[in-house]
């Protein structure tokens, strides 16, 4: 098990969801306003709120991030996403992400709640994105799920 210095109690992982969101042969992506990541695209979602199904939230942050609707199609896969401080020796922030891929229904993408921009992006622009690993794989498997 990997050393680190931060007690148990002062870190906990954060439970939070992504979504997939395709429509055709484009998938949404926001540009993050927020840290971590600022700046970087990425799927839309976020934390889980106390008492709220997993489902429930992504459906929301797509909602709050994107004015997006859609309609969750199946699950992608669980990731840690694990952030150190600047010398990589602290962990500061252990999200767990629940990815989800949904079918687009309506609505043309306006960034909302943390999103600093919103849009489509053809899956053969994906390659001149700088996209977080874990992101683009995430993305491949919505891709696939949805047979486009």
């Amino acid at each position: 098990m990997p050393s680190n210095p931060v007690p148990v109690d002062d870190l906990r992982p954060t439970p939070a969801v992504g979504i997939v969101c395709i429509r055709g042969e484009e998938v949404l992506l926001i540009r993050r306003g927020t840290p971590p990541k600022r700046g970087e695209w990425s799927i839309p979602g976020g934390r889980i709120e106390p008492g709220e199904p997993a489902k429930a939230a992504a459906l929301r942050e797509l909602q709050e991030e994107t004015s997006v609707a859609a309609a969750l199609v199946g699950l992608l896969d669980v990731v840690d996403a694990v952030f150190h401080n600047r010398s990589g020796d602290l962990v500061t922030r252990h999200y767990v992400l629940i990815d989800y891929a949904a079918k687009w229904i309506s609505g043309e993408p306006v960034a909302g709640d943390d999103a600093a921009e919103a849009r489509f992006f053809h899956q053969s622009e994906l390659g001149s994105l700088e996209l977080w690993s874990e992101t683009r794989r995430i993305i491949q498997k919505g891709f696939d799920l949805l047979g486009e």
